[in-house]
């Protein structure tokens, strides 16, 4: 196998060369797995994000920090990690979720990854239209024109048309002093994604349907951060005057996130309107043909990701699947929150890395399946007891959540190229990126035959 190294000019504390005797030893592993040689081609893709360094571990992705020395493409295997390998067409909707992804996550069935993989490029293309520069004039906006965003962000053969950008407004009230501040740090209203649909035919054909995708990026503001803070649970809107069991029936979301997708200002409409409207009309122009409804993002976008997905399941009586791919991203809501948007209908992929703090947090999460077990133990009563009576005291303090969907569970450990105890390379989504295409099965959880290498390591 051959290893691809970067050249580096002038070397720092921050690069790793790795020599090729080496790479060999490391890459030794129970994998039978083998990969065709892919030659170079001018579409690779090559994550780059320019970051002041102290925004390192404050924002969620600092793309420089991978290169890929392939193109992100399902990988082409001699032996396949499954029985049978489907043209997608074919069982589309199970690749979204239909079925829970039952049979499909251990092992990594090879259609499933490479979809994983192209939905978490649409969410990299969301970071690198992003304005992070504080001083540009544009700060905070988008980079590129809908009609050339994705070749400018080095995806120009998707097969999709960007339709709506999209913008997420703060509700946080500031105070008056903080007019003294520089303009970047009250920006209050930001370009937060956008949403595409699938045009081409070969690619329609491909997954047989028409997609749209809603592409969420991660925390960049400061009042983003601001409201990533305020991680006590709030009620969402109910349809209903019924207030005699808001604590034990009424879904609750993380107060901050809320607030992100519902604020809106006289001159921005909030970015659940925008949301709203877009699909409305998608779903008057395409409605009468199979269509599917991808939202993705990563760690706040993930976030929204889900609260979309709920709130056009809520909205749209009939509603297309409505699939969530979300890289690590944190929890969102309670238990009521989970059933009702199992309820509804709408599916969600969780991809986690277990060495990521961020999905982890807000909060916490009471295990029903432990409680039950040890609810049969005949001499765990009084463990029973006390587990409950924690459980309300928790649950006045509303910090209670649930995990929701389905989770395919990721561990930087695995990879001999990640450092897995670095918090801010943990939770990047290049590390994901990495992490799912090299992942096999919980047995043999990483491929022997990995190329990809961290451009840097800590």
């Amino acid at each position: 196998m051959r290893l691809s190294i970067k050249p580096v000019t002038t070397p720092n504390p921050s690069t790793l060369i790795v020599p090729t005797q080496k790479f060999k030893t490391i890459i030794s592993c129970c994998c039978t797995l083998t990969q065709s040689p892919t030659s170079s081609t001018p579409n690779q893709a090559t994550f780059t994000q320019n970051l002041p360094n102290w925004e390192q571990l404050l924002n969620p992705v600092s793309l420089s920090s991978l290169t890929l020395t392939q193109p992100i493409t399902p990988i082409t295997t001699t032996t396949s990690v499954t029985a049978t390998k489907q043209p997608i067409r074919k069982i589309w909707e199970e690749y979204q979720g239909v079925k829970n992804w039952e049979g499909l996550l251990d092992p990594l069935d090879d259609n499933l990854r490479g979809e994983i993989l192209r939905y978490g490029q649409f969410v990299d293309a969301a970071y690198k239209a992003f304005d992070f520069d504080p001083d540009s004039p544009s700060y905070a906006t988008c980079k590129y024109p809908k009609s050339s965003l994705f070749e400018n962000c080095e995806l120009p053969a998707t097969g999709y048309r960007l339709t709506k950008n999209l913008r997420a407004t703060s509700g946080i009230q500031l105070p008056r002093w903080i007019e003294k501040a520089p303009s970047w740090v009250a920006t209050q209203s930001s370009w937060i994604g956008y949403v595409a649909v699938c045009q081409d035919k070969n690619e329609i054909t491909r997954l047989g349907r028409r997609d749209v995708v809603i592409s969420f990026r991660g925390t960049a503001t400061c009042l983003e951060w601001l409201e990533n803070l305020r991680a006590t649970l709030t009620h969402l809107p109910s349809r209903t005057n019924n207030n005699s069991c808001l604590n034990e029936c009424e879904p609750m979301v993380e107060s901050g996130f809320l607030s992100l997708y519902t604020s809106g200002t006289h001159l921005m409409p909030s970015l659940q309107q925008m949301v709203r409207e877009e699909i409305a009309r998608l779903l008057q122009s395409y409605g009468d043909e199979p269509l599917s409804l991808t939202i993705t993002g990563h760690s706040l976008g993930a976030a929204l990701a889900t609260l979309a997905a709920y709130d056009i399941k809520t909205t749209f009586n009939r509603s297309p699947l409505v699939t969530v791919m979300s890289f690590g991203g944190p929890r969102v809501g309670n238990r009521s929150f989970r059933r009702h948007l199992e309820k509804k209908g709408a599916k969600v992929l969780r991809i986690v890395n277990s060495d990521d703090v961020i999905t982890k947090v807000p909060g916490f999460v009471i295990d029903e399946n432990e409680r039950r077990h040890v609810a049969c133990d005949r001499g765990a009563h009084k463990r029973v007891e006390i587990q409950n009576w924690l459980q309300k005291k928790v649950e006045d303090t509303q910090w209670v959540y649930a995990e929701v969907g389905k989770e395919l569970r990721l561990s930087s450990k695995d990879s001999p190229y990640v450092n897995g105890t670095n918090v801010s390379t943990c939770h990047e989504l290049s590390t994901y990126l990495h992490l799912v295409d090299n992942f096999v099965s919980r047995k043999c959880p990483f491929k022997a035959t990995a190329k990809r290498l961290l451009g840097r390591h800590y």
